[in-house]
């Protein structure tokens, strides 16, 4: 069972009091790296650590004047270490230093917590696909009856993209989780290389090879396109599902409460209203992509037309992905799966998705394969318009005349479909 809090643990770390906590965190990994390097006395640097805290009303109070959120929070940490620490803090420092430090903490913390939301999934969905591996449906293409495949393969795939939405996800996470304590235009002109190091390993992230007064923000973009296409992958899975709950089609259905309504007006409806919600939202996280790939084109080496786009997005993309990965885990947990119902879709109309097999086993006695798909389609189409494939197979003397009614019959044996789907199987045991 997924952790239903960790959309509250998710949305703590982008709260604004939070947000300030990163910056001391980062402006204490800094005095902790001059300390090493012998800039900063050992008894300052302790009661620095000792003392180092802020208030949000006096920050706000601050902005007011200043209107520089970063100064307003050094000003208020400031107050609290005293005139003789507080020149210690911030030195040679710019405030992107901070802030794109911070950032990339808070992007990592928030991180942890959708691996293991991607994790929970794909051991549910794996679980499910082996459970179903021999359960019968109909594949589709075009949204038209395909061939026999089972629900288990359908999962099977789902948990592939799963699995690789997380690796792209780690692989970009690894692309943004670096720091810069590099000062002005990131030359290090006030701030010694070694104080990056030493703080970035304080922080255990990795510096950035180089930045400029920023963190280049085609990192950031990366890694939103991750968590775009986890969006986009639940809204594959989402629409599958929609699909398969159509009144005519009722192969799966969403869990329905025992008290729970599905219309004001109509009392028979039963709708997909949770895999619905999870398509709107991706939409929402795919178009924070758009503007993230717009943060990547910035004036020279800084502006900040990127920041307060940054401070919706990234939150707000967070903590939806995580909300999805809670929602479709609850959809799966609970979803009703008609077996009988797929069994009987796969054999509609005297079984015409049969066809393929009837074709190839007609061309191997003998018929040129466009004769025998003139045959074939004739018998199918018909059948499609209140026949059945079958009988009307059993009945044409151009077919009876090739095939015998046993291998007729073996055409239409379910079996002979899925004779390989162990082996795709074993490559995920």
């Amino acid at each position: 069972m997924i952790n239903r809090y960790s959309r509250e643990e998710i949305k703590k770390i982008w709260e604004q009091d939070e947000k300030f906590r990163y910056y001391l965190k980062v402006e204490l990994a800094v005095c902790e790296a001059y300390t090493q390097l012998g800039k900063i006395p050992e008894k300052n640097l302790k009661e620095i650590k000792e003392n180092a805290s802020f208030s949000l009303d006096r920050i706000d109070e601050i902005e007011k004047e200043v209107r520089h959120d970063v100064i307003a929070f050094l000003t208020a940490v400031n107050e609290s270490v005293g005139e003789e620490n507080a020149k210690y803090i911030h030195m040679g420092l710019t405030s992107s230093d901070v802030i794109d430090t911070a950032f990339a903490l808070q992007i990592i913390d928030s991180s942890k917590i959708i691996l293991k939301d991607l994790d929970e999934l794909s051991k549910l969905v794996k679980d499910m696909a082996f459970r179903h591996k021999n359960t019968i449906c109909i594949g589709r293409s075009h949204g038209v009856h395909a061939e026999v495949t089972t629900f288990g393969f359908k999962l099977l795939n789902w948990l592939d993209s799963i699995n690789r939405a997380k690796e792209s996800f780690e692989y970009a996470l690894k692309e943004v989780s670096v720091g810069q304590i590099s000062g002005p235009v990131g030359t290090y002109s006030n701030v010694p290389p070694e104080t990056e190091k030493l703080a970035c390993e304080y922080l255990n992230i990795q510096p950035a090879k180089i930045s400029t007064q920023i963190i280049s923000r085609d990192r950031h973009a990366k890694f939103m396109a991750s968590l775009a296409s986890i969006a986009a992958i639940i809204e594959q899975f989402a629409t599958e599902i929609r699909h398969l709950q159509k009144t005519e089609v009722r192969e799966v259905e969403e869990g329905f409460g025992k008290h729970q309504k599905g219309s004001s007006a109509m009392p028979h409806k039963k709708n997909p209203v949770l895999c619905e919600n999870l398509c709107g939202l991706a939409r929402v996280v795919r178009s924070n992509m758009i503007t993230a790939f717009e943060n990547i084109n910035l004036w020279h080496e800084r502006d900040i037309s990127h920041s307060s786009a940054e401070r919706i997005i990234f939150p707000d993309s967070l903590i939806l992905v995580d909300f999805m990965l809670h929602r479709f885990t609850e959809v799966m947990e609970n979803l009703v799966i008609n077996e009988e119902r797929m069994f009987n879709n796969a054999n509609l109309y005297g079984g015409i998705v049969y066809s393929q097999k009837v074709l190839l086993k007609l061309t191997e006695k003998g018929y040129t394969r466009e004769n025998a798909y003139k045959i074939v389609q004739k018998h199918a189409l018909n059948a499609l318009n209140g026949g059945d494939f079958k009988q009307e197979l059993l009945k044409d003397s151009d077919v009876t005349s090739k095939l015998s009614e046993k291998e007729i019959n073996d055409c239409f044996e379910m079996n002979d479909y899925l004779k390989n789907i162990d082996e795709v199987f074993n490559r995920f045991i």
